[in-house]
């Protein structure tokens, strides 16, 4: 029995890793949006994941989350642009995205990568289209939310980060707890910015001399970041989808009497939704993170790489008629 489980470990361990590299094959990525068969197969599977192709869609799926009471964040797909024009591109539908949420004048988030807006393809260009969200956000209840990307980015976005938060307090930021260098970064934000944290276990690729794997000791610095932001009152989104970690979390909440007003419990669209709404009832704030936009093949892979068992569920969503946007969560 021992042997099978630890064959079972393994074929979902390199499951997980075909997925990935499939996600970053752009011959693959080629192939499926040239084939409207395979597009639209695949595209059902996605509608568990994403809140639409376009922002008119994703504000359709908020307004279902939000009717429940639970809080939203929205963000439009893509990052590492190769050129300054889709960094333009993609800076402007992210002020649609502003302009969209300043209409209803309440607390919201807008989330994304820098490297979307271009900052690792011209800094100076990067940094402009960022001063145009925050400026746009600026004066209204929406939060700007960095989001993590890969480890040979961390200090420019750091670095960034802390410069634009001395100027925008509604300006955030999001820490990967697995880096070795987690601690230090935590310290950097206490010490350099104001603005809310994010802490998420973290998902890129990276080698044993940078990270962490997933596990114990992992899960007890997550437990130990996030104590150190309670105590030093930094409002804190715990992102995390793990229910063991988060029975850990809500005891430690309890126990210490944590504000409410303080943390939020924060999940990805179409994976612990029900986890989610659970908190909801609890009375927790919960979040939950919506992406939209055409570019959902990398998102997909990435999704049911992370358990490849949700193959199963993918298969289950092609199978089915066609459904909107919202419907299968």
């Amino acid at each position: 029995m021992v042997n099978k489980e630890t064959d079972i470990t393994k074929i979902k361990r390199e499951a997980g890793e075909a997925l990935k590299k499939a996600a970053l094959s752009e011959e693959a990525k080629s192939y499926l949006l040239n084939n409207p068969v395979l597009f639209n197969l695949l595209l059902k599977a996605a509608k568990r994941y994403i809140g639409g192709e376009t922002l008119e869609e994703a504000l359709v799926t908020r307004k279902f989350l939000r009717e429940e009471g639970l809080l939203t964040s929205l963000e439009f797909m893509g990052e590492n642009v190769t050129t300054v024009e889709e960094a333009n591109e993609a800076t402007q539908e992210f002020l649609r995205i502003i302009k969209a949420l300043k209409v209803e004048n309440k607390p919201d988030r807008v989330s994304l990568d820098l490297s979307h807006i271009g900052l690792f393809l011209d800094k100076e260009k990067g940094i402009e289209n960022f001063r145009l969200l925050a400026k746009a956000s600026e004066n209204s209840p929406i939060d700007l939310f960095i989001s993590a990307e890969g480890v040979d980015k961390t200090d420019e976005i750091l670095d960034v980060y802390c410069m634009f938060s001395k100027e925008f307090s509604h300006v955030n930021i999001t820490l990967q707890v697995y880096l070795h260098r987690a601690d230090q970064d935590l310290q950097q934000i206490l010490q350099n910015s104001r603005g809310k944290v994010r802490l998420v276990k973290g998902a890129f690729e990276g080698s044993k001399e940078v990270l962490l794997p997933r596990g114990s000791q992992l899960d007890d610095r997550y437990i130990e970041m996030m104590k150190i932001l309670f105590k030093t009152g930094r409002y804190c989104s715990i992102a995390t989808h793990d229910a063991e970690l988060l029975s850990r979390i809500l005891t430690i909440i309890d126990q210490q009497q944590i504000d409410r007003e303080k943390y939020e419990f924060e999940m990805l669209y179409g994976i612990g939704t029900d986890l989610l709404r659970d908190l909801k009832k609890q009375g927790h704030l919960s979040r939950q993170y919506i992406v939209y936009g055409k570019e959902w093949y990398l998102y997909l892979c990435n999704r049911i790489a992370e358990n490849p068992e949700n193959v199963f569920l993918a298969i289950s969503d092609i199978m089915k008629g066609d459904c909107n946007f919202a419907e299968v969560n």
